[in-house]
């Protein structure tokens, strides 16, 4: 008889890890990724979905890999099994490390181990290879970072014996330089540290107990009886519990959604009470052993729902179910329509998309005295002390926010999720406690890409400049409000592109319904915007018989020109040299499409698209400040305190950079701490493509202030070199030379003798009621194009070849700039062609589709570096550009290859069938 397993007892197992025979004690039913990490300690191999689907668990099991998440630790008997922590077969592993360093194949870092054992397994088997070949063998592992083409790229190094040199820079030469990441090593190494691989080892266990339905009413019965007939279990947490305010979210004024619910819920996955215990005690209890009472009422689904006349109210102080509204007017489109030559208007739909970074959120927290310290992964440090200071009812002294590694975020961190639940269930409990969400709790109950429904129209003159552009767009925020007022503040300034329009009139609303909420997502609204006004500008030269590329660089906004917000872009507004990088490509694919099309079988048609891009760099018109610290120790140990969490995207390497170019010392000179709360300052969210911008220009001038007070102790010039050694500064000043010893300074409590600090404020105004003035410091300009080939007779779409240019001000960093291009590319393939998040049934890895190494074709990336004069040497930010051009090129290159135009993503087979179908019906 097979016992059930919360009542199966350990067994000794034995086995092999990287060389060494283990004996283990474990629950031979338990998954061997689970016994791995908490029996053995190697937390190298992650757990992202623990349903074989994303791969990074992956290990050598026997000599071949195997999804260690899908092994029953019994399986592994007797076996020979190899992790990341090992060196790989004739140190194959080790030489992986050093390659995916040199290329920038390792971002958030979380899916690596799995990509580094799936290529040790493929290259130990099979040592001459070609690429598509490991394209193959890492078809298993999921990353939603980098677009998989550098983790292919050091692969092939080292399957091709080419052995490639980590790039270094000498003191005040960082800015520029393709270094490795200075968190890399322990990335590849498999010893960075998540949110699920760390805890205290008395740590309680917490689930959350989430509500089935949309909507509904509830009432809760005797849980103390529950608790009392349940060892191990310590609490049961419900609102009542909450010592503070039981709401949060990003504005005062729309602190809307409630830590644990109150008789009523708003959406499914809603978050009702919490386990707190032993793991055996929460894991033996299900949610129908609890007492929970359900009225459950017709949900309201989809903006058009919420809209309608007399509709339910979502929020009963919102009868209208309207969360936020933004506008941008300037000119008269009434007017100026008539004069038009051609007017183009359509409406288009968009679906919710989730974020899925590999890394579920996980975390743990612990009662140090009368404070709380959180440690867990997250975008945002202060904004989440904030959050959970005010949950507990103390002033934020009390709190501490220790972030750990993250696995991706893309918007999806920024709110908390687990922090309040963490916290409340450590005061109640006096004890450490920890959770780590599943892969469908994490899809189900945190925030999604904002669905869209959008009506536009725009009109040109005989020459295809544009005269007009009418937008009214309304974005499903759902049940809570989220970043929803962000997006429909944003959207309206970057409605018509980047594009001079004279005559503009752009609305946008966030609406509430019963669906999960909608946050921030690698453009806030921007990447559905793009598709409507790209798609008219298609439409607008199909008209006109004017080129795709040349209707687009006849408007593109330049140097000098003036926004529809009316802020003139004085310089680094670079979409016209994006343009003219993309122009010889464009040429090349048209001739190239059209003989695959005429020499063809008339299955498969090739098209090209094209699409362009505007970001604006930063929180829309509102204060965006950044802080950076830099201090010198007695001992000579230069530590930068930086409070910007990298998610991925390569922050801490980039601002080190900066802080050592202001400083005139080496990166490797420097130390650092990472975005605790306790010892960094505020550097704001790691989102809106602003690190770079706005926290590099704190870097530098930390950089530059400690600089200034090293040479004022000698008197030295401005041009003087800086070199340390030991607990001696030397200053090379022209022919003189001083020599510092810092042991002779006086120290404060910390040991520092000398510190130099950083604050820094983008230049941006508010903008009025008709959207009027300069919301951002700066923008990043894109302009890419795609070539497909469609299967007119499945529907099915591959992407052939992206071609991006993109205008970054200053490559801080090449190589990690390409990496953010090609994932962001990555992920705006997936919005265009599969993905679509459907509540209570795309709640895993293998129902919501994301692309894989095999979906991600090969990427030409042009750097356009049009310097930013207020950027931290000419930079800004990449991070959102390269995804919100993607999909519309994609959406153009479908059109061109079937005459078919798309108004609603994600294009999948059957609604492209559908179309094809359509228009050969009305042919």
């Amino acid at each position: 008889m097979m016992l059930d397993k919360a009542q199966t007892a350990t067994t000794a197992i034995r086995f092999s890890v990287n060389g060494d025979a283990v004996t283990v004690s474990a629950d031979p039913f338990a998954s061997l990724a689970s016994t791995l990490r908490d029996r053995l300690g190697l937390t190298g191999t992650k757990i992202g979905c623990d349903a074989g689907d994303c791969g990074a668990c992956t290990v050598r099991l026997d000599g071949e890999q195997v999804c260690a998440c899908l092994v029953a630790t019994g399986q592994a008997e007797g076996a020979v099994i190899e992790t990341v922590e090992g060196p790989g077969p004739d140190g194959l592993t080790d030489k992986l490390r050093k390659a995916f360093l040199v290329h920038g194949a390792a971002q958030c870092g979380i899916c690596t181990p799995g990509m580094l054992m799936a290529a040790t397994d493929h290259l130990a088997r099979n040592p001459g290879t070609a690429r598509a070949e490991v394209e193959d063998a890492l078809g298993g592992v999921l990353c939603r970072c980098t677009g998989y083409l550098k983790i292919v790229d050091a692969i092939m190094d080292v399957a091709e014996g080419r052995v490639l040199e980590t790039p270094t820079a000498a003191g005040g030469n960082a800015v520029g330089a393709r270094i490795a990441r200075v968190d890399g090593w322990a990335k590849v190494a498999g010893t960075d540290r998540f949110g699920a691989d760390e805890a205290p080892a008395d740590a309680l266990w917490m689930r959350v107990v989430r509500s089935p339905h949309a909507r509904a009413t509830f009432t809760i019965g005797d849980l103390d009886a529950v608790v009392a007939a349940t060892p191990g279990l310590e609490a049961i947490l419900t609102h009542k519990d909450v010592p503070g305010d039981n709401r949060f979210g990003i504005f005062p004024h729309t602190r809307d959604q409630p830590v644990f619910a109150e008789g009523r819920v708003r959406f499914r996955g809603e978050a009702v009470l919490a386990l707190v215990g032993t793991r055996d005690a929460v894991d033996s209890l299900s949610d129908a052993d609890l007492p929970i009472a359900w009225s459950v009422e017709t949900p309201i689904v989809g903006v058009e729902q919420a809209r309608a006349a007399g509709a339910a109210a979502v929020h009963a102080d919102r009868p209208d179910n309207e969360l936020a509204a933004g506008r941008l007017r300037c000119g008269d489109v009434d007017a100026a329509r008539p004069a038009a030559a051609a007017v183009a208007e359509g409406r288009f739909e968009t679906a919710f998309v989730e974020h899925a970074y590999i890394e579920p959120e996980a975390g743990f927290a612990v009662a140090v005295g009368d404070r709380v310290e959180v440690t867990v992964c997250t975008q945002a440090p202060y904004m989440d002390l904030e959050e959970t200071a005010r949950v507990l009812g103390v002033d934020a002294a009390k709190v501490r926010i220790r972030p750990t590694a993250c696995g991706g975020g893309f918007g999806g961190k920024l709110d908390v999720s687990v922090q309040p639940l963490l916290a409340v269930a450590a005061r109640v409990t006096g004890r450490p406690v920890r959770v780590v969400y599943t892969r469908t709790e994490s899809m189900a109950s945190t925030p999604k890409r904002h669905p869209s429904s959008l009506w536009a129209r725009a009109s040109a003159d005989g020459d295809g400049r544009l005269l007009t552009y009418e937008l009214e767009g309304d974005f499903n925020t759902g049940a809570y409000a989220s970043w929803g007022p962000t997006v429909a503040g944003r959207v309206p300034v970057h409605g018509t592109g980047p594009y001079t329009v004279p005559n503009v009139l752009n609305n946008a609303r966030a609406i509430y319904t019963n669906e999960t909420p909608s946050g921030a997502f690698r453009g806030f609204g921007i990447p559905q915007a793009a598709i409507a006004h790209e798609t008219l500008i298609d439409d607008l030269a199909e008209t006109l018989g004017i080129d795709r590329w040349q209707i687009r660089r006849i408007n593109a906004i330049g140097n000098g020109d003036t926004t529809p917000s009316g802020q003139t872009l004085h310089a680094s507004a670079g979409l016209p040299e994006c343009l003219d990088a993309l122009k010889p490509d464009w040429d090349a694919a048209l001739t190239r499409v059209a003989e695959f099309n005429a020499g063809g079988d008339g299955r498969r048609r090739r098209g090209v698209g094209i699409g362009c891009m505007w970001y604006g760099c930063g929180n829309t018109s509102v204060a965006n400040p950044s802080t950076m610290r830099i201090t010198l120790g007695r001992d000579g140990r230069l530590t930068f305190f930086n409070g910007a969490v990298d998610i991925g995207q390569g922050s801490s390497t980039v601002l080190l950079q900066m802080a050592a170019d202001g400083l005139g010392l080496p990166t490797g000179c420097f130390d650092m701490v990472v975005g605790d709360t306790d010892l960094t300052h505020d550097a704001g969210k790691t989102s809106a493509s602003r690190q770079t911008y706005v926290s590099g220009n704190a870097a530098r001038l930390a950089g530059e202030d400690l600089r200034a007070r090293i040479l004022k102790l000698v008197n030295a010039g401005d041009d003087a070199v800086l070199s340390l050694r030991g607990d001696r500064v030397t200053i090379a000043d022209g022919q003189a030379s001083h020599v510092i010893d810092l042991s002779a300074l006086d120290a404060d409590t910390e040991g520092t003798v000398l510190e130099g600090l950083g604050t820094w404020d983008p230049p941006a105004t508010p903008l009025d009621e008709n959207g009027q003035g300069s919301p951002y410091g700066t923008y990043g300009f894109a302009a890419q194009m795609a070539e497909v080939e469609v299967d007119l007779r499945l529907g099915t779409v591959t992407v052939i070849e992206i071609v991006a240019a993109h205008d970054v001000g200053r490559a801080i960093n090449p190589t990690l700039t390409e990496g953010q291009i090609h994932g962001g590319i990555a992920q705006g393939l997936g919005l265009a062609l599969m993905e679509e998040y459907i509540p209570g049934r795309t709640e895993n890895l293998h129902d919501y589709l994301i692309p894989t190494v095999g979906d991600i074709p090969p990427i030409k990336t042009y750097l356009i570096e049009d310097a930013e004069p207020t950027g931290p040497y000419g930079a800004k930010g990449v991070g959102e550009p390269a995804l919100i051009a993607t999909p519309p090129a994609i959406l153009g290159a479908i059109r061109h290859a079937t005459g078919v135009t798309i108004r609603r993503v994600p294009v999948l087979p059957h609604r492209l069938w559908q179309a094809l179908r359509e228009k050969e019906g009305a042919a």
